[in-house]
């Protein structure tokens, strides 16, 4: 990760809220030969003492063997990002760059039991549906359907040991420039662009 003092959040409250708001993370491990990685929704549970990241992966899988080889893994949390032009700068003859926000979790994964991985399905399928009235609810479909699935899947929780992050927002350049970049940014018709503008606004 691209560590600079300027761009990184002091805020734990708010690095938890980044993570909370983009749980769709890459996760990454190492199977000896090769870096592995998968997309997955999480949850992040915390409290005085810890953060731990909650979810499940398929078993047939080489993030799987490699996860159940080396316990120690990357959770990859990113957010909106954009191209800014130096054509925005008052003093435009100058390298261009790149506005995003990331947060990096390094822990160590435990792959889950039967049990265990039956519950976290339960709750991600109750978090994204209404179980009073989805038909798509956990309680609506059957044990030998879930039974049969729970073979070929594993929950895993992430107990957190470190946690880095960068929010680069231009806050290293003068309120004049940064003004100029979020006006530009609001006008493009990227959302990820409008975005960035929206979180460089709320830092002016």
């Amino acid at each position: 990760m691209y560590k600079s003092s300027i761009f990184e959040e002091k805020d734990a409250d708010k690095v938890l809220a980044f993570m909370q708001a983009h749980s769709f993370v890459t996760l990454i491990g190492y199977d000896g030969i090769y870096p592995v990685a998968t997309q997955i929704p999480v949850h992040i549970y915390h409290n005085e003492h810890e953060i731990r990241i909650v979810g499940h992966i398929m078993k047939k899988t080489d993030h799987y063997q490699a996860f159940a080889k080396n316990e120690n893994v990357l959770a990859l949390f990113t957010g909106a990002h954009s191209y800014i032009s130096a054509s925005s700068y008052q003093e435009p003859a100058v390298a261009s760059t790149w506005n995003y926000s990331a947060v990096q979790a390094k822990g160590k994964i435990r792959l889950m039991n039967d049990d265990e991985t039956r519950e976290v399905i339960k709750h991600l399928t109750n978090s994204y549906e209404d179980p009073s009235k989805s038909p798509a609810a956990f309680h609506k479909m059957t044990d030998d359907y879930i039974n049969k699935n729970l073979k070929a899947i594993s929950g895993f929780e992430i107990r957190v040991e470190e946690l880095n992050n960068v929010f680069k927002l231009s806050q290293n350049h003068p309120n004049a420039n940064r003004e100029k970049i979020v006006a530009n940014l609001t006008q493009s018709n990227d959302k990820n662009a409008q975005e960035v503008a929206r979180e460089m606004k709320e830092m002016l």
